[in-house]
């Protein structure tokens, strides 16, 4: 079944002019329309005190569990520190193919690696790990294209790298999915 839109929840305080910004890349991205709602979890469930991180395995089950349906792609927004066991962080990460996703802000703002404020970039990397993100719930893997908002981030620096655009060959894979409701 073909989502009939994307859902965004956030978890805890988001601006409604960062949602609403995102919402639109997003609508522009896919082609469906997006909602914004608020998300409440007691988010001391997913917490490693060992870590001092939140197990984003756990968190996107939770998400995939609780929140999400079969007619909408949904994304779980956080500000908090994510992992994975594997990795020391993630940014985000979602259900190839799947009905949810989750992406954190929290790793995103320059004041976390001592660099000045700059709110344009920190929006424009939220933007690319949110669209990235649900590209994986529409079955887009990794992409090679260094300018694809598909390739892999490991670090910030990566994410400033690319657009936050679907390449030609990831936008030729929406459509022959049947996912590009152009």
């Amino acid at each position: 079944m073909d989502p009939e839109n994307i859902l965004l929840i956030s978890f805890g305080y988001f601006e409604n002019s960062l949602l609403e910004s995102i919402g639109k890349d997003v609508e522009h991205e896919f082609f469906l329309p997006v909602k914004t709602k608020e998300g409440h979890l007691d988010l001391s469930e997913f917490y490693d005190p060992a870590r001092r991180q939140y197990d984003g395995n756990k968190l996107l089950k939770e998400i995939e569990t609780r929140f999400a349906s079969e007619s909408t792609k949904t994304l779980g927004l956080f500000n908090v520190d994510l992992y994975i066991p594997i990795l020391t962080y993630i940014f985000g990460q979602a259900f190839l193919n799947g009905r949810a996703g989750i992406a954190s802000l929290y790793r995103l703002k320059n004041e976390r690696y001592g660099i000045i404020t700059d709110e344009t970039i920190f929006m424009d990397r939220f933007r690319k790990e949110v669209i990235h993100e649900l590209g994986h719930t529409f079955g887009l893997i990794h992409c090679y294209n260094t300018n694809c908002v598909m390739r892999s981030s490991t670090y910030v620096e990566d994410i400033d790298q690319k657009t936050h655009n679907l390449c030609l060959k990831c936008r030729t894979e929406l459509e022959i999915a049947g996912t590009d409701h152009r």
